[in-house]
């Protein structure tokens, strides 16, 4: 009679572990040693662990040309140069699968025959300039440039060129002197030198004080990195575009010329939103304690001044686009681009200003009235 036991689930549950085929036996009194892949070994390891511990960019296969090349060693024959690259047209140029996903320029290139640097001809023909010409000093006295009449407000007037010759002249030193302190590059001034002249002649008026409403600590170097920043960023925005709605001073110039000469761009700028007068308040004119807002006139320098104040709130409020030290004068030059074209939100202060004072005009006869009874 069978058992009633069936064994091979029991069986199934037993975990068998074969024996190893060589057994290791410690020796007594030796010392273990263990050696790792970084010991300069490497090249005695086995092909397996080589393979194993490579990195994924290891072990890539040759590039064509290198391949190429020792085949020609071995063949006798003569390979690519190793030292410079494989141009691409070369290869573009057996490869014809290949080369309907390349550029219109290397395809244009292979097909007019220039299959490579080395064997390329020198084009003796541009499509395009790379040249500026240089209109001649009797092209701008005519007026005529290239065929092209310039506008006369870009062409400097004879007062302006006296003026302007008056204050690149400068009085020389006698011959005697010259004659005797030889081997300097320029002549030499006469003495005794003007006081303060190099910089009433290096600074302009509205730069100057530009400059000093920029400063902040005392670190006038960082305001004068800042002026230049803002006077290099209206040199290379494109012209403006004037508003009718928002006109500037009488006399402008046109909109190219402004690019032309940042200082004038600056000028323009401040001296159209300059404001004509503020207000001030004035506490007990009107009796029991009650103030009244009187208009007071300005001087140039403090309209200039309030102007580039509102400038600076303007573009403080603006938003960066991007980092670095130039960010903030980066935005006062847009700021003033905003005013040339009539964006900027300062037109709107100087309006307001000019409104209140011509409503509060008639209180300027505040204390005459006395005196009328």
């Amino acid at each position: 009679m069978p058992s009633a036991m069936n064994t091979i689930p029991t069986m199934r549950a037993l975990a068998f572990r074969p024996r190893p085929a060589t057994s290791f036996r410690p020796v007594v009194g030796a010392k273990r040693t263990c050696r790792s892949f970084a010991d300069g070994r490497s090249d005695k390891l086995p092909e397996a662990a080589k393979t194993e511990n490579s990195g994924p960019n290891m072990q890539q296969q040759e590039h064509v040309s290198e391949e190429a090349a020792k085949m020609a060693e071995i063949t006798g024959g003569s390979g690519p140069d190793m030292s410079v690259g494989t141009p691409v047209q070369e290869i573009l140029a057996e490869e014809k699968d290949e080369r309907q996903h390349a550029p219109q320029v290397m395809k244009d290139s292979i097909k007019a025959g220039n299959q490579g640097a080395q064997n390329s001809k020198p084009s003796t023909s541009r499509p395009f300039s790379t040249m500026a010409r240089r209109r001649a000093a009797e092209d701008m006295s005519s007026g005529m440039a290239g065929g092209e009449a310039l506008p006369t407000s870009m062409i400097p007037s004879a007062e302006q060129r006296a003026l302007y010759a008056q204050h690149q002249a400068q009085p020389l030193a006698p011959e005697v002197v010259q004659e005797e302190k030889k081997g300097h590059k320029f002549p030499l001034p006469a003495l005794p030198l003007p006081p303060n002249g190099n910089k009433d002649h290096r600074y302009d008026p509205v730069v100057s004080q530009v400059t000093n409403l920029l400063m902040r600590d005392g670190k006038k170097s960082v305001a004068q990195r800042n002026m230049a920043v803002i006077l290099s960023t209206l040199r290379t925005a494109p012209p403006p575009t004037y508003s009718k709605a928002r006109p500037l001073l009488p006399g402008a110039p046109p909109a190219g010329h402004l690019p032309l000469h940042p200082v004038l761009y600056l000028t323009l700028a401040i001296d159209s939103i300059a404001p004509l007068l503020r207000i001030r308040s004035q506490r007990g004119a009107a009796g029991g304690g009650v103030a009244l807002q009187i208009p007071v006139p300005l001087g140039l320098r403090q309209r200039r001044r309030t102007a580039f104040t509102w400038i600076l709130d303007a573009a403080s409020k603006r938003k960066s686009r991007g980092s670095g030290n130039d960010q903030f004068a980066g935005r006062v030059a847009e700021e003033i681009i905003a005013v040339i074209e009539g964006r900027s939100g300062v037109w709107e202060k100087r309006a307001a200003v000019h409104r209140l004072g011509t409503t509060a005009r008639s209180n300027l006869t505040f204390g005459n009235r006395g005196a009328r009874r």
